[in-house]
């Protein structure tokens, strides 16, 4: 038996550029399965959307008697299709007021938190004093309290106020049937997943950066204002994201603290109600639904980038 016999592959080798070419192919083609499997998921969830849509602009008559899916048999069937429901919506059952309360609720009850959460995490992360940890603990510690434990606790104190040994801690003000009292709500409810968020995403930026400004004579103000909040855009525009969708979709917290008159009450609230005891409403239902839907649909793909950077960075850098 001979040893070291070298054998030849009578083959010649490809050259490098048909090599990459093919390994390009090859690439393309295992990356099909995950397109697939993402186009699948992306038609199945937007199903509900696209039923919705088509149901709004459909005749009263057709949707209780059939299903959307019904309409692709004939789309240019022009008496199928109405505005009527739209019309209905917005003029008849106050729709067009409840939007504008649920700006007036959703705008402020987004900005005050991050403002607040933002001036926090700053301190949290640059600035030395007594029991910063302990307070960050306790912080990040009110995340895991639902909500719903807070409600009742929330609403006497506002309605009663709060004294301890006779001391007034909280005044009888009567906040409850009014803006104010659940812009402070969303605003307690939102600063602890706020505080952590930006807390790890200012934690991250470079030192470098922050002693600068100070070797430079500014003060922590100054940094915050001029370095810190260009910097933390993406985690900023992230909870935004979050807060505006939290806010704007919330029926409990708009229902204890607002209440569902139709001077002050929501989108949410008005949705809820539109249906009726017998459900006589029900074919405005859908068009009142993508009412709801279109505005947190344009705030999230707007700032889809920024929710992902933001999220990503503020969740696992610390």
């Amino acid at each position: 038996m001979s040893a070291g016999v070298a054998t030849t592959d009578p083959r010649p080798e490809a050259p490098p550029s048909r090599r990459r070419r093919r390994d390009r192919v090859w690439r393309a083609i295992g990356r099909w399965p995950l397109r697939l499997s993402v186009l699948a998921i992306v038609i199945l969830w937007m199903i509900p959307t696209v039923g919705v849509l088509i149901s709004s602009f459909r005749q009263r008559a057709i949707i209780e008697s059939e299903g959307w899916w019904t309409a692709f048999l004939s789309p240019f069937d022009l008496s199928q299709w109405t505005l009527a429901n739209y019309e209905v919506a917005l003029t008849r059952q106050g729709f067009g007021n409840a939007f504008l309360n649920s700006l007036a609720v959703t705008v402020p009850s987004t900005v005050i938190p991050i403002t607040v959460a933002a001036f926090a995490a700053y301190a949290f992360t640059w600035m030395r004093f007594r029991g910063r940890n302990l307070l960050f603990v306790g912080v990040v510690a009110l995340i895991v309290i639902p909500l719903h434990m807070a409600l009742i606790p929330v609403l006497r104190l506002y309605t009663r106020g709060a004294e301890l040994w006779g001391i007034t801690l909280f005044p009888q003000m009567e906040l409850v049937g009014t803006f104010p009292a659940i812009w402070l709500a969303h605003t307690g409810f939102g600063l602890p997943l706020a505080i952590y968020l930006l807390r790890n995403y200012i934690g991250s930026l470079p030192s470098s950066v922050i002693e600068s400004g100070k070797v430079d004579g500014a003060s922590d103000f100054q940094v915050f204002t001029r370095l810190v909040i260009p910097l933390s855009v993406p985690a900023l525009a992230a909870f935004a994201t979050l807060q505006f969708l939290w806010v704007w979709n919330d029926l409990l917290v708009a229902l204890v603290f607002l209440g569902g008159t139709s001077d002050v009450r929501v989108l949410t609230v008005a949705l809820a109600g539109l249906q009726g005891q017998y459900g006589q409403m029900r074919h405005v239902l859908p068009a009142a639904a993508f009412i709801t839907m279109m505005l947190p649909m344009v705030v999230f793909f707007s700032l889809q980038r920024y929710f992902i950077r933001g999220l990503t960075a503020g969740a696992v850098k610390g």
